[in-house]
């Protein structure tokens, strides 16, 4: 059977289960004893299993929870697109609210940065290029953030509609995960939270 030939259902069904599978969650559960839902922001992430558990288990899960946001892409393949781009953002949305997790999750970069490097590379050189500078200047949640917007605008000059598509399907669900966090605002000043939320991924200043 070639990719081509798999049924949108399979695609879209294993594209959210790959994501949904919490690979950061497992190796500090399996090296350290540690639900990383219970430590922290909370977030089930890369950068939590580096806190807890270091460098080594970064490196190998990074590479895993890039590859789960490929699968679905994988899975489409090049005469599917809009099926490809889909399935991309259906992988981060498994990532971020995973059913194995009871609905909690991570950001979503890395299984948006897998699922780019199969449908758009220069998508994920726009997301990581973000990344890095905001790191650089000590502001990463904002760099991504800018990131983010510029995805859909940087795809439409490479790849036309199909790319602002691409772009779209991937960022929805980043940016959706930073407005809902890990539960409601608390206090009056919801907008508030909401905006430093989008732009700077916390509910508070500091």
């Amino acid at each position: 059977m070639r990719r081509d030939d798999f049924p949108p259902w399979s695609v879209v069904a294993a594209a959210f289960i790959a994501g949904s599978v919490p690979f950061s969650n497992l190796a500090a559960r399996r090296l350290r004893g540690v639900d990383l839902r219970t430590t922290g922001s909370g977030t089930v992430s890369g950068t939590s299993l580096y806190r807890v558990a270091g460098f080594g288990p970064l490196a190998v899960v990074g590479c895993l929870e890039l590859a789960k946001g490929a699968v679905g892409p994988l899975m489409a393949g090049r005469r599917r697109p809009d099926l490809g781009a889909g399935a991309a953002g259906l992988g981060v949305a498994g990532h971020n609210w995973s059913p194995f997790l009871a609905g909690a999750g991570g950001r979503g970069i890395s299984p948006a940065l897998g699922g780019l490097l199969v449908l758009a590379p220069e998508g994920a050189a726009v997301l990581a290029v973000g990344l890095a500078g905001g790191r650089l200047s000590g502001h990463t949640a904002l760099g991504s953030f800018l990131a983010m917007l510029g995805l859909a605008p940087a795809l439409a000059v490479t790849r036309g509609r199909q790319g602002a598509w691409t772009g779209v399907a991937i960022v929805a669900p980043l940016l959706a995960k930073r407005l809902l966090g890990n539960g409601p605002p608390e206090g009056r000043s919801r907008l508030g939270i909401y905006l430093r939320r989008l732009v700077l991924d916390r509910d508070v200043l500091r």
